[in-house]
């Protein structure tokens, strides 16, 4: 028996269901049991089941160590619902589980999920496809801008032109792309998509994605409307969280330096935590949107110790589409359950759970949800806010290298010149097409091409350092000869390549004297 992580990609709630269903019916010990004078083989009591899988879940990768017996019993429930299991007369789906010394067995038939095939079909018009600049091992080679100018006027000219227009750039006649305000904000969303395909891994963001429900708009507000806080401000109040509940959560998030005008009492302060999560659970879905419910489950599967940083660049990008108004709410509500589960000064908010195991069970079903019920639904969610919760700062931060590259290509569409030869052949009824942003400076190289420019961009650092140590006349001779002996000691290659033998005396570099000989003279102190 072995358990796998399942990567993401499409259906992988239902993937992470069928293993979990094919982990319990491999390992789970089965035995002889006695009930109501009769004798049943090959079963299990329900209590026996809750204890191998609550530590199974535990265990296992693709949930974690958050996950409570409570939670574990209630997957049972479903385990029986669906017909994992059922009792030792074969009754299933009405009955009920709870955790005690009543027996289940397994059925005989296979209680996997099918996973569905998705059938090839074209795309929206709406969506427009980016093209993959990786090549199988992920690597990049950049060109130059004036190249790419060059490429790109080349695959617009008229065949005609080509053949006989050879003026150069400067005599032809030039047009400057303008650019619409529905063109930036298509280079926001691709640039955006195409950062977090990369990051996912994936060929492509369809099956995990429905791109139609991705609004730019929200991307750049959620990037470029922020406080010195790094949270979003709303420009319409209405969608912000009310007076009372931001009251609350400072309340909480303070405690106890809250409001003196506050009233306080002995369980002041559960009555408070009561009052921001019932809010939090009126509100019409969860902060993570019924529409991105897909994609947050396969973050789920880079939730790994060696994987931390990948999820936290992937949470980041996922957490920019959604609509201000739920990202300002998520970014609140997280620093508030950060806070509280740090503070040693909170009083405990629940006899029987700690504080931050009660955060975390309290608002996983605020946060994350499907529109139609899923099994695997709070299992699920504990387990991606609890990794929220412990990287609230960057996950909910601006990522600045995203910010530079959509600033920098839009300003480079702005400034780029195309001869007007380049668009003869196009009608000028048709707008012209945005290139594909992000990676349209790149074309991919093989392995092998990447080894070789990586040795040599490193040997050329190395020789342009011999060469300032060399010429700097800021080094003493002492020290110069000295960094110049450790130097051949460690580049012995590169050293023998610019002091060949027959130009080296004794083993030792010619090292030109100093254009002026200035006489030393004596040094006067200014101080008497």
């Amino acid at each position: 028996m072995s358990s796998h992580v399942i990567t993401p990609g499409p259906y992988r709630a239902t993937k992470l269901w069928n293993e979990v269903t094919r982990l319990f019916r491999a390992g789970m010990p089965l035995r002889k049991h006695r009930q109501n004078f009769r004798h049943y083989a090959s079963c299990f009591t329900a209590s026996a089941a809750v204890d191998w899988l609550h530590q199974l879940l535990r265990s296992n990768s693709n949930f974690g160590p958050d996950v409570t017996r409570q939670q574990t019993v209630q997957l049972l429930k479903k385990f029986l619902k669906n017909h994992v299991i059922e009792d030792v007369k074969g009754r299933w789906g009405t009955e009920d589980l709870e955790d005690n010394t009543v027996l289940y067995k397994f059925p005989s038939t296979s209680p996997l999920k099918p996973i569905p095939c998705p059938a090839p079909a074209s795309a929206p018009s709406s969506i427009k496809k980016r093209p993959s600049f990786r090549d199988k091992d992920g690597l990049f080679r950049f060109k130059s801008v004036k190249k790419r100018e060059k490429e790109e006027a080349q695959e617009n000219v008229d065949p005609a032109l080509q053949a006989g227009d050879d003026k150069p750039m400067g005599e032809q006649q030039v047009l400057r792309r303008e650019l619409t305000v529905e063109d930036e904000q298509e280079i926001w969303k691709d640039i955006t998509l195409t950062h977090l395909q990369r990051i996912l891994g994936v060929a492509s963001l369809d099956g995990v994605l429905d791109q139609r429900c991705v609004n730019p708009q929200n991307i750049i507000h959620n990037m470029t409307k922020v406080n010195k806080h790094g949270v979003v401000t709303m420009d319409d109040k209405t969608n912000d969280l009310p007076h009372w509940v931001l009251s609350a959560m400072k309340s909480l998030a303070n405690w106890p330096k809250y409001d003196s005008a506050q009233p306080s009492y002995p369980g002041f302060e559960r009555d408070v935590f009561k009052t921001v999560s019932d809010y939090f659970y009126s509100l019409p879905q969860p902060l993570l949107t019924y529409e991105l419910y897909e994609l947050f489950i396969n973050i789920l599967g880079l939730l790994q110790p060696q994987c931390e940083r990948v999820a936290v660049e992937a949470l980041q990008l996922c957490t920019l589409l959604l609509p201000p108004a739920s990202r300002r709410k998520l970014q609140l509500l997280m620093r508030m359950m950060s806070r509280i589960s740090q503070n040693v000064d909170m009083p405990r908010l629940h006899p029987a759970i700690g504080t931050r195991t009660l955060m975390v069970h309290t608002f996983s079903g605020c946060v994350l949800g499907s529109a139609v019920e899923c099994d695997l639904d709070e299992l699920l969610a504990t387990r991606l806010v609890s990794f929220l919760m412990d990287h609230e700062q960057s996950i909910l931060s601006v990522p600045d290298y995203l910010l530079t590259a959509i600033n920098d290509y839009v300003q480079y569409l702005r400034t780029a010149q195309v001869p007007m030869d380049a668009f003869s052949n196009i009608d000028a009824s048709e707008p012209v097409s945005v290139p594909v942003p992000i990676y349209a400076f790149c074309h991919q190289i093989s392995s092998a091409e990447f080894e070789q420019q990586k040795l040599t961009s490193s040997q050329k650092a190395m020789e342009e350092l011999l060469e300032v140590l060399l010429t700097d006349q800021n080094i003493s001779e002492k020290d110069r000869r000295k960094k110049l002996k450790q130097f051949e000691k460690q580049y012995p290659d590169i050293y023998s390549r610019r002091f060949p033998s027959s130009d080296r005396e004794n083993n030792k570099p010619k090292i030109k004297p100093p254009l002026l000989n200035i006489k030393k003279t004596k040094a006067f102190s200014i101080r008497n």
